[in-house]
């Protein structure tokens, strides 16, 4: 599998991006996720909806995973995310054998995405302000929500 260029990373945290502020535009946890093909093409995309549905395992990245549907295999390809995953969606990445992560930030919150390193996944850290910048807001404004979504 060929390293990912940073263009292409940035684009793709785009559509994280986009779909993190639909989920703060429905009242919900801003964050955002995509799955990508080993060829380039988008295969699902959603953001978090643990608010919205009333079900604490609808996090960014298994909404992006279930709306991409059945795949063969998922060998080659990238998980794009706002936020560093938490264990939950790092178990999802490994459990399926997910290639490559891209992450938004890890500032506010730092998931599991050592581990995934040290388990063979290349791991794309973007350090985007506006990433840091939306989930700090949002942590400032709603940090009883925050703590219900990492489990504290």
């Amino acid at each position: 599998m060929e390293l990912l260029d940073r263009a292409t990373a940035w684009s793709w945290l785009g559509s994280a991006v986009e779909e993190a502020r639909a989920g703060l535009a429905e009242g919900g946890v801003p964050i955002g996720a995509a799955l990508y093909g080993a060829d380039g093409t988008l295969l699902g995309r959603g953001h978090n909806r643990r608010v919205q549905d009333d079900d604490p395992s609808t996090h960014a990245e298994t909404a992006a995973f279930r709306a991409a549907g059945r795949q063969r295999t998922y060998r080659g390809t990238t998980m794009v995310t706002t936020l560093s995953p938490c264990w939950y969606c790092s178990g999802l990445v490994r459990q399926f054998g997910i290639s490559r992560v891209v992450i938004g930030e890890a500032v506010t919150f730092r998931g599991g995405h050592d581990w995934l390193a040290a388990h063979g996944v290349e791991i794309v850290l973007l350090d985007d302000p506006a990433c840091v910048a939306m989930m700090r807001d949002f942590i400032g404004k709603n940090p009883a929500l925050w703590n219900e979504d990492i489990g504290e």
